[in-house]
């Protein structure tokens, strides 16, 4: 399986959470209960990003900084993980609840651009036994991790 292939199918999982957490945000009470989703959405996107990066992204890098595109996508994953930080600090389920959309908001953006423009461009620019390769180390880190 191309890295490609396997980070495309982590999406598909990562929006159906998505969707989940934009109908129930609604009607969540409690702060207790936001936190709680946040964190389960922290600690999912976490382990996606940081394989992501290393594996897929860092070898592209160089790509991106020729369309001025690095800083902007690292930013990115940076501000979601703030937002989803600043949400466990929040004080009102109102103000939880706002930033936990926000953050669900801010990561279907980064995906789409992933998905429009960045997977694209790797399956032009990486050779298939590379993407194959990375593909097959991204499997290893899945059965190792813990989650």
């Amino acid at each position: 399986m191309k890295i490609t292939e396997a980070l495309i199918a982590e999406h598909g999982v990562f929006h159906g959470l998505f969707d989940y957490i934009e109908r129930t945000a609604p009607g969540l009470k409690t702060l207790a209960e936001i936190k709680a989703v946040a964190g389960l959405l922290d600690a999912t996107l976490k382990p996606h990003s940081r394989v992501e990066e290393e594996l897929f992204i860092e070898p592209l890098d160089h790509c991106m900084d020729q369309l001025g595109q690095t800083q902007n996508f690292h930013g990115e994953h940076e501000e979601i993980e703030a937002t989803l930080e600043e949400i466990q600090q929040s004080k009102t389920a109102k103000a939880a609840r706002m930033l936990l959309l926000k953050a669900v908001l801010a990561c279907r953006r980064h995906f789409d651009k992933e998905e429009r423009s960045v997977f694209p461009m790797g399956e032009r620019l990486l050779k298939a036994k590379t993407l194959s390769t990375l593909g097959s180390e991204w499997q290893r880190r899945r059965e190792a991790a813990s989650w």
